[in-house]
């Protein structure tokens, strides 16, 4: 009730002045364009729009409104913008052209254009012509196809938001198999019971397949593992972000007195009574041997050694369209024109942004029994903008990485797609469409080691 009435007297102010507004705003002055840019007919007409469109939400340099003083208007005027920009910064990118442009921010622009969420409908309320004509749509999907075709590496993938899992990177097999054996080594923890391994087995597709882990003396975490497959292509590591890379991720369960419970001078100290690894350190870091950085590095190179191509759906994106049944590309569809790609992009199908759970409705509310851990990105930036926002995961091999989402709350696929549609898009799908999306997730199995990831 309380939200009905605040609706309605936003309503009743932008029914007296919004429209007037509309006619007051402020032209913006014309924006000038890196050579790259101008040279570029697709991004010149793209530009453009960007500036006359959406500046005002997803960039610093937004043009206040008279009303924005108003009561009621003001927080929900300065929310929309805290949130888009927090979604798409075009600040640095709009002068620079195509080159600025990642391939997370061509899905994010792509799925909200298809889909027609952008502008929201709170803002046309508030801004009658800010909405995009059919040209201008026209527009912004062919310099995004334009872009991927220019980026496209042979993979026949370049229509697409998504794109195939490429080898592992060019590695030092001596330092994979020294990582392989550190991650597999119990000696990491304090009482010698618990390795990397035990949270993040690659026979149980990167994961415990546990709601929580169990850490030292029965320990319960806080929250759910992620796959520690494919987690080279992650924007940062932790569902929080609060380790920039790899190597840093190493030390955290170490240090963590619920998972390992203990530091690098006890592990140092068990490790360098091993001969055998006392001699593989020297041998690879000459001059440094073991110590932290040595053995993160050595972790963290076998970690980047775990990427799981050649999936089916690889094979499709690759050019073979006869490898996925008709129902399962129909759920390819729907999951692209559901929304789902503005989240879920790139070779991993996740990992390379923070978004919020629960965009359209609150999740958290709903689900009560708020912990510290449902902060997210929050608890790293102390930023009230980042609560509740978490690193979008990876959708490669979903199948074998239930239970889902941070808070492990369900093992099932279909219910995770159907939670996913309502709090993050706004839909109800029905049980065909969710259906059809399962059985597209279930093509996102890749190999590893050259057998299918179990």
């Amino acid at each position: 009730m309380k939200r009905l009435v605040l609706f309605s007297l936003v309503a009743a102010v932008a029914a007296f002045s919004f429209p007037l507004s509309n006619l007051m705003a402020p032209e913006r002055t014309t924006l000038i364009l890196s050579d790259a840019a101008s040279s570029d007919k697709y991004y010149r007409r793209t530009a453009k729009i960007f500036q006359n469109k959406c500046m005002d939400c997803h960039s610093a340099q937004t043009r206040y409104p008279f009303y924005t003083n108003f009561p009621i208007a003001k927080g929900i005027i300065e929310q929309d913008i805290a949130q888009a920009r927090a979604h798409l910064e075009l600040t640095d990118k709009i002068s620079v052209g195509s080159a600025a442009f990642s391939n997370g921010d061509l899905a994010k622009l792509e799925a909200v254009v298809k889909t027609g969420s952008m502008p929201p409908l709170r803002y046309l309320i508030m801004h009658w012509n800010g909405s995009l004509s059919s040209r201008e749509r026209d527009d912004i999907l062919a310099w995004i196809s334009e872009v991927r075709k220019s980026r496209d590496e042979g993979t026949q993938a370049f229509e697409e938001p998504v794109q195939p899992i490429p080898e592992a990177e060019n590695l030092d097999p001596q330092l994979v198999a020294l990582g392989n054996k550190l991650f597999h080594d119990k000696r990491l923890s304090a009482d010698n019971t618990l390795s990397c391994a035990s949270c993040h087995a690659l026979n149980k597709g990167g994961t415990d397949q546990m709601k929580f882990s169990i850490g030292i003396r029965g320990q319960v975490g806080p929250i759910n593992a992620p796959t520690v497959y494919n987690s080279a292509f992650n924007i940062k590591q932790f569902w929080d972000g609060r380790a920039a890379t790899l190597e840093a991720q190493a030390g955290g369960p170490i240090n963590n007195p619920i998972e390992m419970g203990s530091n690098w001078e006890q592990v140092l100290g068990k490790l360098q009574k091993d001969p055998a690894y006392v001699k593989a350190f020297e041998e690879l870091f000459p001059g440094q041997g073991m110590t932290e950085d040595t053995v993160s590095k050595a972790i963290a190179t076998f970690e980047r050694s775990l990427v799981t191509p050649n999936s089916r759906f690889d094979q499709y994106l690759r050019g073979d369209r006869k490898i996925l049944s008709d129902r399962e590309v129909k759920g390819y569809t729907l999951f692209k024109e559901s929304g789902c790609t503005a989240c879920h992009y790139g070779p991993a199908l996740g990992g390379e942004s923070f978004e919020r759970m629960g965009v359209r409705y609150d999740y958290f509310a709903d689900r009560g029994h708020l912990t510290e851990a449902d902060n997210g990105l929050f608890n790293v930036t102390q930023e009230e903008g980042d609560r509740h926002r978490f690193k979008v995961p990876t959708l490669r091999n979903i199948v074998h990485t239930y239970p889902y989402f941070h808070d492990g709350s369900t093992d099932d696929l279909g219910e995770a797609v159907q939670t996913m549609a309502t709090y993050q898009l706004g839909k109800t799908l029905s049980d065909e469409d969710t259906q059809l999306i399962v059985e597209f997730l279930h093509t996102l199995t890749g190999e590893y080691e050259g057998k299918p990831v179990q």
